[in-house]
């Protein structure tokens, strides 16, 4: 307890203490998109149909049902948030499964909270989440910030509010020099990696400063500090 805020606040009234945990898949989710500067704040609507893997939904619809088959939507709805997300009951989003969101056939009055190796699966490699990388890498990029340690900076700063700790910025800094030799040895690894998910990379940046400040800001998204309410 920090004593400065139990002086400001001893009854806790403020909610200025409390136990960490991890953030729901819906607020994941849409806190990637933001720091991303992808999120759509559209208020209101019908449901939309974000990434999904292929197929998922064949195996438990019947053939002549309007569900059927997921047709995955494109462009600006693919960024709505999470709460916009359409459900099928028997087959529900399992990006967001994966971090205990309720099936919805019954009412929970208390989430399950777990932790598994397939979230950090799901954090490292879903499309959704890789192109949220991008997509704040590309952000940094193109707001004037020149230099990688600016960039890296400027990440950690959409992502939490707040600066790195130096110890934070040389390890993200290592990071970045490691993924960048990879890249120049094998630059379609960089070209294959931007081109995930439905947006279109800036072609004005460079694919391999591009495709390492992403995996930095995968690496970012994966800290427990961003995954976890303190």
């Amino acid at each position: 307890i920090d004593a400065k805020e139990l002086v400001i606040d001893p009854d806790n009234r403020y909610l200025a203490r409390g136990p960490r945990y991890r953030l729901d898949g819906e607020v994941l989710r849409d806190k990637a998109l933001y720091v991303s500067g992808s999120l759509n704040g559209q208020m209101g609507g019908p449901p939309v149909k974000p990434y999904q893997p292929g197929g998922i939904w064949n195996a438990v619809a019947y053939s002549d049902s309007n569900t059927a088959h997921f047709f995955q939507d494109h462009g600006e709805d693919l960024y709505r948030r999470s709460l916009y997300t359409f459900w099928k009951r028997t087959a529900p989003p399992p990006n967001m499964v994966v971090f205990d969101v309720p099936s919805r056939e019954n009412c929970n009055v208390r989430r399950e909270r777990t932790n598994t190796p397939l979230q950090a699966l799901t954090l490292m490699n879903d499309k959704q989440y890789v192109e949220a990388a991008r997509r704040l890498a590309e952000r940094v990029m193109l707001s004037g910030q020149d230099g990688t340690e600016s960039r890296i900076e400027d990440m950690y700063r959409h992502a939490f509010g707040s600066d790195a700790s130096p110890k934070h910025q040389a390890i993200l800094e290592q990071s970045y020099q490691k993924f960048q030799s990879s890249f120049v040895e094998k630059r379609s690894d960089a070209e294959a990696l931007i081109k995930v998910g439905d947006s279109i990379p800036n072609p004005s940046l460079d694919p391999i400063e591009l495709a390492s400040l992403t995996m930095v800001a995968n690496q970012i998204m994966n800290l427990d500090s961003f995954v976890n309410k303190y």
